[in-house]
């Protein structure tokens, strides 16, 4: 036990090795803490509480920003720093737990499809395929007009529409990973099914699972914030979309009320961004030839000068 924890600490270590290495890994990381840090304060943060009704008055009706309000006022007088913080909850929470039901979901499709190949293989396969040809967000739309706007549904809509990608890509990879010696060696000594797929292929993709997992909780923070946007998202409840939807709605273009509009847009922009860079930066360290081109390597390009510098060499001689 003492020497599987230590190996597995081991290798936690050279991961984040690598992973310091890479610059645009390191500043999506620290964009990536910063939000999820501004969250959790939220309360301490905030100059004011967004949920607690106040007294406006005409002038307060998208006041532009002033030294009680850096941001400005919305529609209704309220502190629109105080949303954008408090809004970081909500996509966080949506990311989070849509991300969690796309991944379980997208593992046990693929791990089951990738590992025992034949019917199996081709109905699951043929199933996501299903679902990766229907339009996502419509039918998000659809079902959420059905179902009614709650946050515990928009998190099921998302997460039970995301997985064919993660799916996918598990599959991929399991399907590789089985053929190799230590697995088949496994099979050889009696190994059970679960047994070999728990302890043998889910380790060595897990990696890959965790890349593609950020790019599952960036998808879902958009997707939340797009269903916000269109009037879909909980009313109760402040989220980056529902200001963006409030701004278009109560005519904050028209008044030029640009700080109403930007600071949510620019907190969409940063945690996908942050997100972005992280699973680049993990998949480049899983599969380092992501990281470079061929025809960029210098020792490469060294050696093809000096080739044609013989060659030119060679035919000045022989001429």
């Amino acid at each position: 036990m003492k020497q599987k924890y230590m190996k597995k600490k081991k290798s936690i270590g050279s991961f984040w090795f690598k992973f310091k290495d890479n610059k645009h890994g390191i500043v999506g990381l620290y964009i990536f803490l910063f939000i999820v840090l501004v969250a959790l304060l939220a309360p301490v943060l905030a100059p004011y509480n967004p949920y607690e009704s106040i007294t406006a008055t005409r002038d307060d009706v998208m006041a532009p920003p002033s030294m009680d309000h850096f941001f400005g006022q919305d529609e209704a007088g309220r502190d629109v720093l105080s949303l954008v913080i408090y809004g970081s909850r909500i996509s966080l929470v949506v990311g989070f737990a849509a991300a969690v039901i796309t991944v379980l979901l997208g593992c046990i499709v693929g791990l089951s499809s990738g590992y025992a190949g034949g019917w199996l293989d081709s109905l699951l396969m043929r199933i996501t395929d299903g679902f990766l040809a229907v339009p996502k967000i419509p039918l998000m739309l659809v079902i959420i007009t059905v179902s009614g706007k709650s946050l515990a549904n928009i998190i099921l809509v998302i997460g039970l529409l995301s997985w064919p990608f993660t799916a996918r890509i598990v599959r991929a990879q399991v399907m590789s990973v089985k053929e190799r010696t230590f697995v088949l060696r496994a099979r050889s000594i009696g190994l059970s099914h679960p047994a070999i797929v728990i302890k043998h292929i889910f380790p060595q993709v897990l990696p890959l699972i965790f890349a593609s997992a950020t790019l599952d909780i960036s998808y879902a923070i958009l997707a939340e914030a797009t269903l916000s946007f269109l009037g879909l998202g909980d009313p109760t409840l402040v989220s980056w979309g529902s200001t963006l939807n409030n701004a278009f709605t109560r005519g904050a273009v028209t008044r030029g009320a640009w700080f109403y509009i930007a600071p949510p847009g620019i907190a969409l922009v940063l945690i996908t961004l942050s997100l972005a860079l992280i699973g680049t930066a993990v998949q480049e360290i899983i599969n380092p030839r992501l990281g470079s081109h061929h025809l960029f390597d210098e020792r490469k390009i060294v050696s093809l000068l000096r080739r044609g510098i013989k060659q030119e060499v060679i035919i000045n001689e022989s001429k």
